[in-house]
């Protein structure tokens, strides 16, 4: 665990022991040490290993034990019981804004109530005003708050959490005193989901106040949360929590790597650096490991020793590409810091090149106004080619889907002469398909000499979400097995933030897959980002192809075609793994033989 997870735990700690009505004296202690923790500059891993955390001051021998044993088994035990001790929901209770612990073991002694849902219920039967120290107006801004925390409380969507620093960070590299800037955390790894946007600037700190008082004040920003003079946290429009840190330049790539994360990467980063170079990495830079203090280490009145932070880094990194070097590894690119064989792979040289937006050819999966998208084919044909894009596939809905208008085989012969006599006029090229439904049974929605019509079949799974998973499973394997089909299309189904993917054993649709020599589709749409990452890596070692497809349904739909590389890079995909990374005649070629 790291500085900031240990003092998150602490700060629970005295939240819980205050819902238990525990001793005031302890529980100001474990607040305490969550703010020492916090504002530590030393690595906790050195003190730990060197045994010095009594010495500083407000750490006594209990909180030193459990901030070992945090730090050594990423866990504590303490806490764990303390949490099951108490219902879940009373914590949850507490990110409602002004409504702390003393209040939350007021409506659970007096009203037994032990989530937010029920707190709701009770303000809304006018239960919370009639309690000593409520009232009507206490009643209404803890109903407000509980509207707050769901608004703002979840995760968001990785191309709403972009679009939103985009302008944040435009701002923060335009203001004097700026050396560098950029994001950091799981939006610069690219993660489908975000909780929050992380910044990282550089500058001197005479200048970094200044800065953080313009990144508060930034168009945007709604509230603050917190502002000092090195790091502040707003919320951004849509509820985005967004992060600063400020830190001077020789710290930079130190600090980006750390808060680039992730913690996992971090771990094995910190653990590659002690073992190889007895040396301590964070995030200010790299300083001797298990090693007792030094004279050379104390100022002139002899104050005791200096943090990593004053110090600097015993060995200098401009970039990352520095630091990563320092420890005898190829750059590691953000996408692939995720602790899932990026280490071992740079350490021997094997990490993939990975593809890149503009390696993208084409596209498949496009609607068009036949079926459920708003533009005509020739719309969505001319606004990639505006893109500079080669080719498309058109795929509108089968018939099965009526709700969408999907094309039955008379509609779908039509829309083949349409596609026809768009290509005779134009040296762009449009690829006719169809998105077919797989029926629970395993077989398609159409016949197939009317497959036959399509240059492509992209087979979905539209109904039946609930079926168990080994006949979920055996379904989509058999329509894979079918020689008409081309690809598969968000092999899941899942919606982020609102669906989970149906029950389907992936590993074996992607074996079969690989058998029949079938493409799987990375749905580029920003709700499904579907198949999930994690699974792209054994897709390749089994030579499964992808098609990155942005599922268009309007022409806006193909800037989706960016996302969905960020999560091909974080699959450890390459320009040969993709199959609309291909030129038109090889395209072609490839059909033909499907």
């Amino acid at each position: 665990m790291d500085k900031k997870e240990i003092a998150e735990i602490f700060n629970e700690i005295g939240q819980l022991l205050e819902l238990k009505g525990e001793n005031p004296f302890r529980i100001r202690a474990y607040y305490n040490a969550a703010r020492i923790v916090e504002s530590l500059q030393e690595d906790l891993q050195y003190l730990v290993d060197e045994q010095r955390l009594t010495d500083i001051k407000g750490i006594g021998n209990d909180l030193a034990a459990k901030i070992t044993e945090m730090v050594t088994t990423n866990r504590l035990e303490f806490y764990e019981q303390l949490k099951a001790s108490l219902p879940k929901g009373l914590l949850d209770m507490l990110r409602i804004p002004g409504f702390g612990p003393k209040r939350a073991k007021i409506v659970f002694d007096k009203l037994k109530v032990d989530s937010i849902g029920k707190l709701e219920a009770a303000c809304r039967a006018g239960k919370v005003a009639a309690l000593d120290g409520f009232g009507e107006k206490s009643q209404q801004k803890i109903i407000e708050g509980i509207e707050l925390v769901r608004k703002f409380a979840a995760r968001h969507h990785i191309h709403k959490v972009r679009a939103a620093a985009e302008g944040v960070l435009e701002a923060l590299r335009a203001l004097e005193g700026v050396s560098r800037a950029s994001v950091a955390g799981s939006l610069r790894r690219c993660r489908e989901t975000i909780g929050d946007a992380d910044f990282l600037v550089s500058a001197k700190p005479k200048d970094a106040p200044g800065i953080i008082a313009a990144f508060v004040a930034t168009p945007g920003v709604i509230s603050v949360s917190a502002q000092g003079e090195t790091k502040a946290s707003v919320v951004l429009k849509g509820g985005i929590q967004a992060d600063l840190r400020v830190v001077n330049d020789d710290q930079f790539a130190f600090a980006l790597n750390y808060f680039t994360g992730s913690k996992e990467h971090n771990i094995a980063m910190r653990a590659r650096a002690l073992r190889l170079k007895n040396l301590s990495l964070n995030e200010y830079g790299f300083s001797p490991a298990a090693e007792k203090e030094k004279p050379s280490l104390r100022d002139a009145e002899g104050r005791g020793r200096q943090s990593a932070k004053e110090l600097g880094s015993s060995i200098k990194c401009k970039t990352e590409q520095d630091l990563y070097a320092a420890l005898d590894l190829d750059y590691i690119e953000p996408e692939l810091r995720e602790d899932m064989g990026e280490i071992e792979a740079a350490e021997k040289g094997l990490l993939p090149k990975l593809i890149e937006k503009e390696n993208l050819r084409g596209a498949f999966h496009v609607h068009s106004t036949w079926s459920d998208g708003i533009e005509t084919i020739e719309a969505m044909a001319q606004a990639a080619l505006d893109l500079g894009l080669e080719y498309i596939g058109i795929a509108d809905h089968s018939k099965g889907q009526r709700q969408a208008n999907g094309l039955d085989e008379k509609r779908l012969r039509q829309q083949a002469e349409e596609i026809r006599r768009l290509n005779s006029k134009q040296d762009f090229r449009i690829f006719f398909g169809s998105e077919v439904d797989i029926l629970p049974d395993g077989s398609l929605d159409f016949d197939d000499d009317t497959l036959a019509v399509c240059d492509f079949i992209i087979a979905a799974v539209h109904t039946s979400f609930n079926l168990p998973a080994e006949q979920q499973t055996a379904r989509i394997c058999k329509a894979l097995a079918h020689p008409q089909v081309t690809m598969l299309a968000h092999p899941t189904g899942r919606l982020l933030l609102e669906r989970e993917g149906y029950a389907v054993n992936m590993s074996d649709v992607i074996e079969a897959a690989a058998r029949y020599g079938k493409i799987i589709e990375l749905n580029a749409h920003p709700y499904r980002l579907d198949m999930d990452w994690r699974l792209w890596k054994r897709a390749k070692e089994l030579g499964v192809k992808c098609a990155i497809n942005p599922d268009a349904h309007n022409i806006d739909d193909y800037q989706s075609l960016a996302l969905g590389v960020g999560i091909a890079r974080k699959g450890w995909l390459t320009k040969a793994d993709v199959v609309n990374c291909l030129p038109l005649k090889q395209v072609e070629k490839m059909l033909l033989r499907s």
